[in-house]
């Protein structure tokens, strides 16, 4: 009986190891894949400096015109169909520059019409039409539109004038590829508290209330207000674009992020020692402390108690309006991890 019973069990295994070998065979023994999946971040990086390998126009300058384009662009209210037409790179060039300014089809994708009419849309996917929402046809118009006036430095600054037609963003452009020839990556989204969480400080909205020194106006920021001395930290990556007296601001730091947002700190009672203009900064890193300066000539002080003025400035491509930093000051002061004051 016993035997009987050791034999059973044995059939039975061998009855249930057959369909399980069939299946066994049928699956790949390759081991699974184990690098991680690429980001968007990757990708775009990985675009950019192809085109530096094809054309020799500097991945910095690439980078530099999509974080451009990225911080004017309006955010459409459809997002089914922005989801739907999903592109790794924001730039886009105006209609009448893509077809031609007299092409009567301001969708035209056909190569012959748009050189017909002097446009600039090519082919760089090697579909055979010009799509002016395709990631390679446009990186390949705008590069070899810009190829024609150079690379270097100077000439690059002239084709992207003749591209934008405005200063400003030849200016920010070239702040923005700075930052990026110096940090070596697009990822830039680290931001700081502008006084160090060890210090004193209080604050509240204030944006848009009454001010009447020089004339009747509205308060463009939130005071943080702090002791004497204490130290101002820069919020972002960034530029400093101004520095130096205002006589509502007294002593006061203007920085461009790479977000494409001004920032103003004002009625500083100095400045960190060697800050000058074009210097790149970092979050955390000091770049002045409070004071009581402004309202009046250079080295007026002590007219209100000491406090930094802060103020936020948005460049839509056309103009730069104020908006209240007020929820941003909040969120960053909140955050888990914030970073350490860089006094150097």
């Amino acid at each position: 009986m016993r035997f009987l019973r050791l034999y059973s069990c044995l059939i039975i295994a061998i009855i249930l190891m057959v369909p399980s070998q069939g299946l066994a065979a049928s699956i790949s023994t390759k081991a699974p894949s184990t690098s991680p999946a690429k980001s968007e971040w990757d990708e775009r990086m990985e675009l950019f400096i192809e085109y530096e390998a094809l054309y020799g126009i500097p991945w910095k300058y690439v980078a530099a015109i999509d974080q451009y384009e990225r911080t004017i662009k309006k955010k459409s209210k459809n997002k089914e169909a922005e989801s739907a037409n999903k592109r790794l790179t924001a730039i886009k060039v105006p209609t009448e520059l893509w077809c031609g300014v007299f092409n009567p089809d301001s969708e035209d994708n056909h190569l012959t019409s748009i050189t017909f009419f002097h446009g600039i849309g090519l082919d760089g996917s090697g579909d055979g039409v010009a799509d002016q929402d395709n990631d390679r046809d446009v990186l390949t118009s705008l590069v070899r539109f810009l190829g024609t006036y150079g690379f270097n430095s100077d000439d690059f600054k002239i084709g992207l004038w003749n591209y934008y037609k405005r200063d400003s963003a030849v200016r920010t452009i070239m702040h923005f590829s700075r930052i990026y020839e110096k940090f070596q990556t697009l990822e830039l989204n680290k931001h700081a508290f502008p006084i160090p969480k060890r210090f004193s400080y209080s604050y509240r909205s204030t944006w848009g209330d009454p001010r009447g020194w020089g004339g009747r106006r509205i308060h463009e920021g939130v005071d943080i207000f702090a002791g004497y001395s204490t130290p101002v930290m820069s919020t972002g990556y960034g530029v400093v674009e101004v520095l130096g007296w205002n006589r509502y601001g007294g002593w006061r730091v203007g920085i461009r992020d790479i977000d494409n947002i001004y920032h103003y700190f004002a009625h500083l009672s100095s400045f960190k020692k060697g800050l000058k203009e074009g210097d790149i900064v970092v979050p955390g890193e000091v770049i002045g402390y409070v004071g009581s300066s402004g309202y009046g000539k250079p080295g007026t002080s002590g007219k209100f108690p000491p406090h930094l003025h802060y103020g936020t400035y948005r460049d839509t491509g056309n103009n730069e309006w104020a908006f209240d930093p007020y929820p941003l000051l909040k969120r960053w002061e909140n955050q888990k991890k914030q970073p350490k004051p860089i006094y150097k």
